[in-house]
């Protein structure tokens, strides 16, 4: 298994974080068409490959997650997607939940699926140069949510996915997402996150998982996107890493976290403080879609054609993230 912690320290090596590339052809739309571009296979494979071949990749981006329509794909130099990915450096990654569904006998919350077939698929994109894959699940709270269906269900299908994953050869991230809808309080965020993460580690731990081989993806603790309670970066940050302490086993490497909706700024500013505050051992990076995507897209839609601007919006995200995850960021760094 030490392969396997060779390659989440590869991925989440000094300054270095995860690209979250795996937006399905759904979702991946929706983000081609907020922006004026027509969402074609071409133009969304243009848009990856113009991130993937930039500067930030051997310098900011340890690992890229793929969706399984890119990781087929070539690019427009004739390289696979995998191999042109490798060559920055960077490790490609594959998402392999087949999405979330609505949990029966619980019609408010998600039961993320994909576990059939999945040994095949995984062979599959082992062959095709992954070597981490990501599965996610979604908790809503309320004054009732998560349940304890939810979260038993949800940690349950994590292991038995991330079991499968190791058996493999790859390294399989853990992302329990409690998601920002809603009215609460960071504190209640605090309550219902910590519950979902030991849960997820007691499952993990039964299905014989070796943590040190796996990345663990979770949000950071924030009030609801609809509260009305304003909260500042460093109690983000306090709460944040009072909750990992307390649920994360001292075996698992790294912590790379989503960005869940924040802007590119606070997601940058929150990381930055998290590891200000950093007396664990633990790894604390990034791994960031719309958080650092979002600004190269605007621009790129603009002239996709252009892609040396884009590269250069890109590889700027990209280098405050990384001094995020190192504690040396500042706010004035985003005016240069």
């Amino acid at each position: 298994m030490n392969e396997l912690n060779n390659i989440v320290k590869k991925i989440i090596g000094k300054g270095k974080g995860i690209l979250a590339a795996d937006e399905s052809t759904g979702t991946m739309t929706k983000r081609l068409e907020s922006v004026g571009v027509t969402s074609t296979s071409k133009n969304r494979l243009l848009f990856r490959e113009t991130l993937f071949s930039s500067d930030a990749m051997k310098n900011y981006i340890g690992g890229v997650i793929l969706y399984d329509e890119t990781i087929k794909q070539s690019s427009l130099s004739k390289k696979k997607i995998p191999e042109l990915i490798f060559n920055t450096g960077a490790i490609p990654g594959i998402k392999v939940d087949t999405g979330a569904k609505i949990l029966a006998n619980s019609s408010e919350e998600k039961i993320t699926e994909g576990l059939d077939g999945l040994r095949d698929r995984l062979l599959e994109y082992y062959k095709l140069g992954a070597r981490f894959t990501k599965w996610r699940a979604v908790y809503i709270i309320s004054e009732n949510y998560p349940s304890k269906l939810s979260i038993y269900s949800n940690a349950h299908a994590l292991a038995r996915y991330a079991a499968l994953v190791q058996e493999c050869g790859m390294v399989p991230i853990i992302e329990p997402e409690v998601l920002m809808d809603g009215n609460h309080g960071a504190e209640e965020c605090f309550n219902k996150t910590s519950e979902v993460i030991k849960k997820c580690y007691d499952e993990l731990l039964k299905h014989k998982v070796d943590l040190k081989g796996t990345i663990l993806k979770p949000n950071m603790i924030l009030p609801g996107s609809e509260s009305k309670k304003n909260i500042t970066t460093k109690k983000v940050a306090e709460l944040t890493l009072k909750c990992l302490k307390i649920s994360v086993p001292t075996e698992v490497p790294g912590i790379t976290f989503l960005s869940g909706g924040q802007s590119e700024i606070d997601a940058t500013k929150n990381l930055n403080s998290i590891n200000l505050i950093n007396d664990t051992n633990f790894v604390m990076t990034y791994s960031y879609g719309r958080a650092l995507q979002q600004s190269a897209l605007k621009f790129w839609s603009r002239d996709i054609k252009n892609i040396e601007g884009t590269q250069k919006i890109f590889n700027h995200r990209a280098k405050m993230c990384s001094l995020a995850s190192q504690g040396n960021w500042s706010e004035s760094l985003e005016k240069n």
